[in-house]
């Protein structure tokens, strides 16, 4: 990608101004016309939202939504709406014993709900308090139980293809756990036996670290730096490690790019609250220095590859290996292109790694090297997602950002009339993930408290 050195984050409050008044739009229209008895919104077809069923990952981005758009814009019916239907409606997703994804639905919901009341933003009651609590504290747990150990030592959160299942996606409900472990909470195994959840989320981090992200030392003939495979895969009966695999990525060799945006923004955060924790809390664990590399050459490896094999305009397409692109000349060196005969694009893998790259940068700080680099790339890939043809300024399109790719290689996405690839549609985790980066950058311009996952705890 080409990055813009000189952008800056005020430079973009035109831009900020106008998606805030489309998401609006396009919340007030999904609370008023969307059937929540087909289930919760997953994706559009045609623009309108439907649903899939494969796991309801994505109903917590429904209503966590309402929470954002109200940090951003003070509007309070998208806070009543979030607030009415997290009560209504996300209990079960806290007790869900079948998936990876607690991270996505519930931070995004009781934990956002938490955080406005830490800020004072909204009222709260100790009710209230101790309601989003008790809910984060229980699905941190929940999650953490959903455990497979590694021969020789560690473990992962299995994926709900079952234990031999690594997902990368499953770095981002790391967050669940560290959350409930501030709160107080452990996860309770049999004969009373107390397992730490930030244990297991730093033990999952550094087998997402070692198995999912790759570095450039040989581990296979098509190992590069920042490579990212979807899905590791293990022998369940002795916790040996097998191959890496894909299920959404053309295959477990090449990278699929929403894969490695988990990977990009989920090092990146966890790194920032690594530094929250006093040395005590990381003793047990083999002290902060080794935590704090392993995090650090994982988000570096694929922040950079995300910046060499992305467009110029910072937008990716949906596998850095997607056999179209070979067709496609030099695509790295021009804007990416929604319309093109061969490999979609998938939009929301730059709306949730650009958090990572200005994480990073941010972290690294911005008056160094590579600081600097990061966070540029961000801000250039972010100016991109702001415009046209990503952002769905028609009203009658219930989608907020477009060309979104959902499963390329089921051919789940609406294919246009007329085109030859799946475009023009959008998701509920690239709806969420770009109003989550722009509140991100909102509150760097307004001054407001730095947002982070762990907000919900001050």
């Amino acid at each position: 990608m080409n990055i813009d050195f000189n952008l800056q984050p005020a430079d973009l409050k035109p831009e900020l101004a106008r998606f805030w008044d489309f998401s609006g739009r396009k919340i007030d229209n999904i609370a008023r016309n969307y059937d929540l008895a087909n289930g919760s919104p997953v994706f559009t077809v045609k623009g309108a939202y439907t649903t899939r069923g494969w796991t309801e990952w994505t109903e917590g981005f429904v209503y966590g939504s309402g929470f954002l758009q109200f940090d951003a814009t003070g509007d309070e019916s998208p806070l009543a709406y979030a607030q009415k239907m997290t009560v209504d409606r996300m209990a079960t997703h806290v007790s869900h014993i079948g998936v990876h994804d607690h991270g996505f639905n519930n931070l995004s919901t009781y934990g956002n709900w938490l955080r406005l009341i830490r800020e004072n933003k909204v009222g709260g009651s100790t009710g209230d308090v101790n309601f989003c609590e008790l809910a984060l504290k229980v699905s941190g747990a929940v999650q953490a139980a959903r455990w497979s150990d590694i021969h020789g030592g560690g473990g992962y959160i299995y994926s709900f293809n079952g234990p031999h299942s690594l997902f990368v996606d499953t770095i981002r409900s790391c967050r669940i756990l560290m959350v409930a472990h501030q709160l107080g909470h452990v996860l309770m195994g049999e004969n009373d036996t107390p397992h730490s959840l930030l244990g297991r989320a730093l033990q999952h981090i550094k087998a997402t670290a070692d198995y999912s992200v790759f570095y450039g030392k040989g581990r296979d003939f098509y190992d590069e730096w920042g490579r990212v495979a979807h899905e590791s895969i293990f022998n369940p009966n002795d916790g040996r490690f097998r191959c890496p695999n894909a299920q959404q990525g053309f295959s477990g060799l090449t990278t699929w790019t929403r894969g490695l945006a988990w990977a990009m923004v989920g090092f990146a955060e966890e790194l920032e609250f690594l530094e929250t924790l006093d040395d005590s809390a990381l003793e047990p664990f083999g002290g902060r220095q080794q935590w704090k590399e392993l995090m650090l050459q994982a988000a570096r490896a694929t922040c950079d590859w995300f910046i060499a094999n992305t467009a110029s305009d910072g937008i990716t397409y949906w596998d850095g290996g997607a056999p179209g692109l070979a067709k496609m000349g030099d695509w790295r060196s021009r804007p990416a292109d929604p319309f093109n005969d061969y490999e979609p694009v998938d939009s929301t893998a730059a709306a949730i790694g650009v958090q990572g790259l200005l994480r990073l940068g941010r972290l690294l700080g911005l008056d160094t090297e590579d600081g600097k680099k990061y966070w540029q790339a961000g801000l250039t890939s972010l100016r991109a997602l702001l415009q046209e043809p990503y952002l769905s300024t028609d009203d009658d399109h219930q989608g907020l950002l477009l060309h979104s790719i959902y499963h390329q290689p089921n051919g789940w996405d609406n294919v246009p009339q007329g085109c030859k690839i799946a475009a023009g549609e959008s998701s509920q985790w690239g709806d969420y993930h770009i109003r989550e980066l722009a509140l991100y950058v909102h509150r760097l311009i307004s001054q407001e408290p730095y947002y982070t996952f762990f907000g919900c705890l001050k």
